[in-house]
């Protein structure tokens, strides 16, 4: 496993601000750490690079004890804080230079690195004068430099436009390819635009850890279909087809129906107009949203 927590804990104080939190990542993956601010997901990142240690549990790299093998886990990681720390005093290319050196990174890989995250054409320019997408990809190439087998992002696209958006998560999908990456973020669509699986965390504690693509399958494994017909209809009529578990009426026209996700209503739903001399307006299959899980398991 590339990173594996076991029965970590938290506490600062009297604030528990993270609860037996257990989980593991494969190499390859793209995991993001999901869930409110305040959840526990910085103070997680932290743990997992050595910078916090925990109050109780193991937190490992690659096979390596974190709190045992800080230096040599140091050398796996790449980590990305959700401030940057950032030279802004120093140009793009002196800054990945000087953090190669720390390192001992070739200058070859510094040039490859400025090239991977788009950085060439700001190569020659001091990063404080960088948009913030700019001085993200500099992060990134910060966290890089050493050819880490892991990369740890927290919130990386925090207040960013959306055109910046773009830009990073298409640059963190490409970067995935070649090692394991987990995020942290609050941006439910980056979640669905990023990751092939996410942690939900609320208060210390994870409440879902599933694949993506799971994760938005109904719990009782429905689907909801919402029609709306050219003229008023009875709901007790509708009710005759079978494989409806529910029918809420909208409006005289219009309902959202609950079914089986096994079944497709849609030739059904077409017989049943055609049986009462009624023209469909409208029909929509509704998969549940990322969105909506989330808000219901953080309320």
């Amino acid at each position: 496993m590339s990173i594996k927590a076991e029965n970590i804990s938290k506490v600062y104080g009297k604030q528990k601000a993270l609860q037996e939190i257990s989980f593991e990542i494969k190499k390859g993956e793209i995991v993001g750490f999901l869930g409110p601010n305040g959840a526990g997901k910085s103070t997680l990142m932290k743990i997992l690079t050595g910078s916090v240690s925990p109050t109780k549990g193991v937190a490992k790299i690659c096979g390596s004890n974190v709190s045992e093998h800080a230096i040599e886990v140091k050398r796996k990681i790449g980590y990305l804080p959700e401030h940057n720390p950032l030279y802004l005093d120093m140009y793009v290319e002196e800054s990945l230079n000087f953090t190669a050196d720390i390192f001992g990174v070739k200058r070859e890989q510094v040039k490859a690195i400025i090239e991977k995250t788009g950085l060439t054409n700001e190569q020659n320019k001091k990063i404080n004068i960088l948009s913030k997408g700019y001085r993200q990809r500099v992060g990134l190439a910060q966290a890089l430099i050493h050819n880490p087998e892991v990369l740890i992002l927290d919130e990386p696209s925090s207040g960013l436009d959306p055109n910046q958006l773009i830009e990073i998560r298409s640059l963190i999908k490409d970067i995935a390819k070649e090692k394991t990456v987990m995020l942290s973020t609050h941006i439910i669509q980056e979640a669905e635009a990023i990751c092939d699986r996410v942690i939900i965390i609320n208060k210390g504690e994870i409440i879902a850890d599933k694949p993506i693509n799971e994760l938005q399958k109904t719990p009782d494994n429905t689907k909801i279909i919402t029609v709306e017909f050219d003229q008023e209809i009875a709901i007790e009529k509708l009710k005759r087809i079978e494989s409806i578990l529910e029918i809420v009426k909208l409006t005289s026209h219009k309902f959202q129906i609950i079914s089986e996700s096994k079944f497709d209503l849609r030739p059904d739903l077409f017989q049943f107009a055609v049986s009462y001399k009624a023209t469909i307006l409208q029909m929509n299959v509704e998969e549940e949203k990322l969105e909506t899980i989330f808000n219901n398991l953080t309320k």
